[in-house]
């Protein structure tokens, strides 16, 4: 379905759009130029800001969409605080709070996702680890694999041990998930979905994303950096998304965007990875008309009291 209007934003000025980023990308990461791009088309000033920029005014925009404030997450309370700061913000505060935080994982989860066998280790639990197998290693709060880390046990025991201990020794909390294998091979599918007219998302397209983890962590960030191709989804991908959806316990009619990560389990079965609200790639190059279906969420999204 194609989400053009032939309505501009414009009726006596143009409609202000803040496309939120951070001090690392001032002018916006480049997989969001195609969605400038697509705003300005309509007939909306859209500006790149940085989230903690102290003269900005966000009260004089009509609208504000987070897009790569990557640099968040040592300072994830006041990243929240802010978020409820800002007016007419997608997605909204609340999502942002929920989100930012991976243990939202537990409760998709008991909701009936399918989702990667997740263990939580927190500042006063003690873990121990399994005997054997490959692990992955991260804290709940993250963007970008940062401080992520893959382990061989039990070769590797006390560097996974470690990293652990690293995490909740700084008052994080870890996870701990099984390596899945398949993704060497079969990579990630990312299902991406956008609002429409109607209001609910509807899935706009996917990609291929090529296995990153190669060993323990290195405590670098290196958005980019991965193999992404387009990807037709199978059907139960497909399926696997719609009830990661049903799962979610927010109004999602409430969202601009929505980002599905999934792997294929030991059985082939796809499994939830991550459900990105926040501040997602969304791989706009990737799927032609995918940025014009974005900005024309957006102009709907102006259009709403």
């Amino acid at each position: 379905m194609t989400l053009h209007s032939p309505a501009r934003a414009t009726r006596d000025r143009s409609s202000r759009v803040a496309l939120i980023t951070c001090d690392l990308f001032p002018q916006l990461w480049d997989d969001d130029f195609p969605l400038r791009d697509a705003l300005i088309d309509r007939g909306v000033a859209a500006e790149a800001v940085r989230w903690d920029d102290p003269a900005a005014d966000w009260s004089a925009y009509d609208l504000a969409v987070l897009r790569s404030p990557w640099d968040y997450v040592p300072r994830r309370d006041a990243f929240v605080a802010w978020a409820h700061s800002v007016p007419r913000l997608f997605n909204p505060a609340d999502v942002v709070a929920w989100n930012t935080d991976k243990r939202y994982l537990g409760e998709l989860a008991a909701a009936g996702a399918p989702v990667i066998p997740t263990a939580f280790v927190g500042p006063t639990d003690t873990w121990t680890p399994p005997t054997s197998g490959e692990w992955v290693v991260k804290p709940t709060v993250s963007a970008g694999s940062q401080d992520t880390g893959r382990y061989h046990l039990p070769d590797q025991q006390s560097l996974a041990v470690a990293h652990v201990a690293r995490l909740t020794a700084a008052g994080r909390t870890a996870m701990i998930q099984p390596y899945l294998t398949a993704v060497d091979e079969a990579g990630e599918t990312a299902l991406l979905y956008f609002a429409t007219p109607r209001g609910p998302l509807e899935f706009s397209h996917a990609i291929r994303k090529g296995p990153m983890l190669t060993g323990p962590d290195e405590g670098t960030i290196d958005p980019g950096s991965e193999d992404i191709s387009p990807r037709v989804p199978s059907p139960a991908e497909q399926a696997v998304g719609d009830r990661v959806l049903r799962a979610y316990a927010g109004d999602l009619s409430r969202l601009l965007y929505a980002r599905i990560d999934l792997i294929p389990g030991p059985d082939g079965e796809p499994l939830l990875i991550e459900f990105e609200l926040t501040e997602p790639t969304l791989f706009l190059r990737q799927s032609e008309g995918a940025a014009a279906r974005l900005a024309d969420a957006i102009i709907t999204r102006l259009q709403i009291p």
